[in-house]
């Protein structure tokens, strides 16, 4: 259930500067308790899926999961043993570009001690720093 694209417009994209505060998606919207990121970086597909199963793991079926943000950035990779020169690799992924103050998953229907477990173990699957904020 990788959040991806089906089709994109363009096969590579440029990498960009990724630096700042996150402006928009950093507000709990949908759920009572929120996974916030607390630095920048490039999450993968796999790392994305891996929180979201933990959560769902933990939660037994008894609250929702709410993904907040799609890995829609192709990445590019040459092949093993290849020389300089050659133009660009092939897309072999897409990662999800967070910043600062992103919220990842939103949950409901658990209590706060619960909630702080279950995204506990989400962020351990996660290669960035990440804490529980509450909806205000």
């Amino acid at each position: 259930m990788a959040l991806t694209p089906k089709k994109t417009k363009f096969r590579k994209s440029q990498r960009r500067r990724l630096r700042g505060n996150a402006t928009r998606g950093n507000t709990v919207l949908f759920g009572e308790y929120g996974l916030m990121i607390m630095e920048i970086g490039y999450l993968k597909t796999n790392q994305v899926e891996a929180g979201r199963k933990a959560l769902a793991h933990y939660m037994k079926r008894g609250g929702k999961v709410w993904v907040r943000g799609c890995a829609d950035k192709p990445v590019t990779a040459r092949a093993a043993e290849t020389r300089m020169g050659g133009g660009k690799g092939a897309p072999v992924g897409f990662v999800l570009p967070v910043r600062r103050g992103h919220i990842l998953y939103e949950i409901t229907g658990l209590s706060r001690k619960n909630a702080e477990e279950a995204f506990r173990r989400a962020a351990f699957k996660l290669p960035l720093k990440a804490r529980l904020v509450e909806r205000l």
